[in-house]
């Protein structure tokens, strides 16, 4: 993704315009409601004149009476605009935020596993929280005051031109100087924010890493590195930070000494008219006051831009994500895959994971039949686990072709394809939820007796029933409070519900003890019957039951056939039994 321009295209902008548009009828109601507030900020300017010649210096007292009910008036109306405004307007924006939030998700969901592995996990999330936040702060806050303070500047300059129209061109020389900040400190916020941002997502990652790795961490004893390394960052932060805050901070006071030097004019030209007689005291405060009121709105212009230029960098990169092309695209025409038992084919199936990586895999050709258990075995880094990824297509063949059913797999639905096959992986991945419904993740419309069968098929049932609340026990984030067999045998049992014809088996007992790994083995051998299965072993014994046994070394298949052939070989194979027999 392109993180060095923080410039919005005009593709994106109109995306961003087209989803304001959608809420056009409200954006009506909102605007007026900020012409109120506007037009009650010129009328107390104008206010002042009577104020002044009228009550003060003709000492009339009817006006006495008149003017502070309009002033009630008029600050009666700037309230309910401001009101409506404030209201509708974060309506608008919240509606955005919240697209942008569901977009991004699913955006996130449907890219292909290689998306996810490139990117780190904390800076995805900060996508969807905090550069999702900075982009409301621009959509709302700023749209609410950009369109508020517009207003507000029309109705004074309005007021200034009618009550001294020459003081107003000769005010109007020097007070565009006080703009110019806003220009060039808004640059600068921007460059900032986007390297804040870029700091926070990898701060985040950090965070994300050494959270999950405590366990680790505290039995190697590099707290204090970890906490230094920490460190590191929210120093690089600190300083991003603070020039932003700098750039933000000398904005103000330079556009208010500059405005300064304005207002002293406009006091020594003003005075010097009333001094002539040219003009009144009420003409002249009146237009004073409408020109000290027409700062304020300047003034937050100056903190608009900033606003704006903080979320011109988090909405590109929101759209880096949103734009992100999928490396596994769905055929035109997608064949559903009926029914199984099926048999899954390589054929001359070549893999690399990046165009500068070595291959993974070279010319593999394999045929597994319908209901064979293939195991796959070899040296760590072999191609195991690159090859069974091929078949629900987490990856694309870079050549040959995988073909399940005779069909080859770029052909298929990938839904369709993905509901034929179940995994069973190394590490249990389980969800934060009650047992029930990770076992039903494999079934979504699975009933309660149909998950008790699938608990007792993978030997859960019973550990299941010993929990305080059985099937309702929620066991905390990714199975925190099972033991590695009972996870496993959760897996077992959502991959039993599930009834797939295809399955993949990465390593499933690998991480297990002896007495758990017994207990595993049965609940897979279950899981098994009648399926097609791929089997990653890394521990040779669980593998006698397999059809046919292939070794994979350097992306290559070495060797293959059933146990008793191989050993009879006295090649690779033979070597790996040797070293593992001999083992302590």
């Amino acid at each position: 993704m392109d993180k060095a321009n923080p410039r919005l295209s005009k593709t994106r902008q109109k995306k961003i315009i087209s989803l304001v548009s959608q809420y056009w009828q409200r954006m009506t109601i909102a605007a007026v409601c900020m012409i109120v507030v506007a037009g009650a900020n010129g009328a107390m300017a104008l206010l002042v004149k009577p104020v002044m010649d009228d009550i003060f210096i003709k000492q009339n007292r009817e006006m006495l009476l008149l003017i502070p009910g309009l002033a009630i008036l008029v600050f009666f109306l700037k309230g309910v605009g401001s009101y409506g405004s404030e209201y509708l307007m974060n309506f608008i924006g919240e509606k955005i935020i919240r697209f942008f939030r569901d977009a991004l998700y699913e955006k996130i969901t449907d890219l292909p596993i290689a998306f996810i592995h490139k990117e780190k996990t904390g800076a995805l999330m900060s996508r969807i929280t905090n550069d999702v936040n900075i982009v409301k702060g621009m959509v709302s806050n700023a749209a609410i005051n950009l369109f508020r303070d517009f207003f507000s500047v029309v109705a004074f300059l309005f007021v200034i031109f009618y009550r001294d129209w020459q003081l107003a061109l000769g005010a109007f020389i020097v007070l565009p100087i006080a703009f110019y900040p806003i220009v060039l400190f808004g640059r600068r916020v921007r460059k900032f924010s986007t390297g804040t941002q870029v700091t926070m997502a990898d701060l985040n990652s950090f965070l994300h890493e050494t959270f999950t790795g405590s366990k680790i961490i505290k039995i190697f004893n590099l707290q204090a590195f970890e906490k230094e390394r920490f460190k590191e960052k929210t120093r690089e932060l600190f300083r991003l930070e603070m020039k932003k805050v700098i750039a933000k901070a000398l904005s103000s006071p330079v556009m208010e000494f500059l405005g300064g030097i304005g207002i002293a004019f406009i006091i020594w030209f003003g005075g010097m008219r009333v001094i002539n007689g040219t003009s009144t005291p009420g003409t002249f405060f009146s237009f004073l006051t409408a020109v000290m009121m027409l700062y304020d709105p300047v003034k937050k212009l100056t903190k608009l831009n900033n606003t704006i230029q903080e979320g011109i960098a988090s909405a590109t990169r929101i759209f880096d994500v949103l734009e992100e092309t999928s490396t596994i695209p769905e055929s035109t025409t997608p064949v559903i895959l009926e029914k199984g038992p099926f048999d899954v084919q390589f054929d001359q199936v070549s893999f690399s994971y990046s165009p500068k990586d070595a291959p993974a895999l070279k010319n593999i050709s394999l045929r597994v039949a319908p209901g064979e258990v293939l195991a796959l075995v070899g040296m760590s880094g072999g191609g195991k686990t690159s090859l069974v990824n091929l078949i629900p297509r987490l990856y694309d063949a870079t050549g040959g072709s995988v073909k399940v059913a005779g069909i080859d797999v770029k052909d298929l639905s990938i839904a369709s394809l993905r509901d034929h096959i179940a995994i069973v992986t190394q590490e249990p991945i389980l969800f934060n939820e009650s047992v029930r419904e990770n076992i039903r993740y494999g079934k979504m419309d699975a009933t309660d007796l149909e998950i008790e069968n699938a608990a007792k098929a993978a030997y859960a049932y019973d550990f299941i029933k010993g929990f305080p609340k059985g099937f309702d026990t929620v066991i905390g984030e990714l199975g925190s409070r099972l033991s590695g067999g009972e996870k496993q045998r959760i897996c077992i049992a959502r991959a039993l519900i599930k009834d797939a014809p295809i399955l993949i088996l990465d390593e499933a007992t690998s991480a297990l003890d002896s007495e758990a790994e017994g207990v595993v083995q049965k609940a897979l051998e279950n899981l098994m019957k009648g399926r097609t299965s791929f089997v990653i072993a890394h521990r040779l014994s669980t593998i006698d039951y397999a059809s046919r046994i292939v070794l994979l070394k350097d992306g290559e298949i070495c060797e293959q056939g059933t146990h008793d052939a191989l050993m009879k070989l006295e090649g690779e194979y033979f070597k790996l039994q040797t070293l593992q027999a001999i083992k302590p």
